[in-house]
């Protein structure tokens, strides 16, 4: 390799570390046959959408104000519709009812329709430093989609978190064609 060409790939590989190291991971990923982002954006767009924010991700502060502080990291990089993260309930009886869980050191074995169904959590014990959160979008009793992220952070105002929350949610709320739901309707020649 020419030299110039070795500090040109010595510089770009230096420069990427940092990104690396604040990049989330994302866990493995489940979509319902039922999901359909059309309808998440129809249902959410302009409008408030509740999060259920289980669990404390930051033991050393207040639930109180790591719950503060994570809604501007989760608006600040939410999905493309128009929605505004609220922790409030919807005023009312809700259906279909859509919401978000986001669960602090989820269980290993919690099962995303059962939360969706019952409302039950069950946590594990979390890493000093690490940000991990189970995120399960429902409707209803149903688990439209739900996938883990984590990262290291020091706090819940840390730029990873809101990495973290772009990555998760473009997972979570997928726009893909390929999920769009199949017509059940078979046209004969």
């Amino acid at each position: 390799m020419r030299p110039i060409a070795k500090i040109f790939s010595t510089l770009f590989a230096a420069a990427a570390v940092p990104v690396v190291a604040q990049a989330a991971t994302v866990g493995g990923y489940y979509y319902a046959v039922q999901y359909d982002y059309r309808e998440f954006y129809a249902a959410t767009d302009g409008k408030p959408f509740q999060v259920l924010l289980e669990g404390n991700p930051f033991p050393s502060m207040p639930a109180t104000e790591v719950a503060a502080q994570l809604l501007p990291q989760m608006q600040a990089n939410k999905p493309r519709a128009r929605l505004t993260f609220t922790y409030d309930a919807p005023a009312g009886e809700q259906h279909p009812y859509y919401r978000l869980y986001l669960i602090s050191n989820p269980a290993n074995d919690l099962l995303a329709d059962n939360v969706c169904a019952t409302g039950r959590i069950r946590h594990r014990e979390g890493t000093p430093g690490r940000f991990y959160v189970q995120a399960i979008y429902c409707r209803n009793e149903l688990a439209l989609s739900h996938t883990t992220a984590w990262t290291a952070a020091a706090g819940p105002a840390d730029p990873a978190v809101g990495q973290l929350f772009k990555e998760l949610f473009a997972v979570v709320f997928t726009d893909s064609p390929a999920l769009y739901p199949k017509s059940s309707i078979k046209m004969t020649p």
